[in-house]
């Protein structure tokens, strides 16, 4: 099994586990090695999982101010939640990859593994709700034809995400590209960094 084929795989089980019940608040229930990267990749979709149904939630034109207001800040929580576990992620790669003979012709890419990794998640959501629209009996044949070519094309797109991961971490274990992990400067979160935070001090 490649190492693709092992986030897609957990990917959807976290998928397949939060839609039992299909609800924001649902604890999850990791079943990987605390601190594997098995675990960090089923917390990571779990993360990205929850996150797809709040953004749903906030859209619904009807949603009471106050209510969209606690969950815009669930938002934030989330993406920062996001942003630190897709460095730990890159944190897994950098210690994997410490001892590599980088070639003096040796390129950087231009993003990390665990980003690309991330993409992979969220491509892994739009197959499940667009496979749940093709599936859909209470619309028309049209929609789910439309909806059929749409996921066709998500499918070809997480094979070809799939394979592009796989050559970056084989340039990486040749020595070929190395890796160069930034950590993101998320400014609206931090209170020394956001004008509106920091003027009311």
């Amino acid at each position: 099994m490649t190492f693709t084929d092992l986030c897609n795989c957990i990917f959807n089980e976290s998928i397949r586990q939060y839609h039992i019940t299909d609800h924001v608040d649902t604890p999850i229930n990791n079943p990987y090695p605390f601190k594997s990267i098995e675990y960090y990749l089923y917390l990571k979709n779990w993360i990205d999982t929850v996150q797809w149904h709040f953004e749903d939630i906030i859209r619904d034109p009807n949603i009471d101010p106050a209510n969209a207001l606690t969950l815009k800040r669930r938002i934030d929580k989330s993406n920062q939640d996001r942003t630190d576990l897709v460095e730990l992620i890159d944190s897994y790669f950098l210690d994997k990859y410490k001892n590599i003979n980088i070639q003096p012709e040796a390129t950087i890419n231009t993003e990390s593994p665990a980003w690309a990794i991330d993409r992979l998640s969220i491509l892994a959501l739009k197959i499940y709700h667009m496979q749940q629209e093709v599936c859909r009996t209470d619309t028309t044949t049209e929609h789910r034809a439309q909806c059929e070519t749409k996921l066709n094309i998500l499918l070809e797109q997480q094979k070809d995400l799939s394979t592009a991961i796989e050559q970056l971490l084989a340039d990486i274990e040749t020595g070929h590209k190395y890796m160069k992990v930034y950590k993101q400067m998320k400014m609206y979160n931090d209170p020394e960094l956001n004008p509106v935070l920091y003027s009311k001090k």
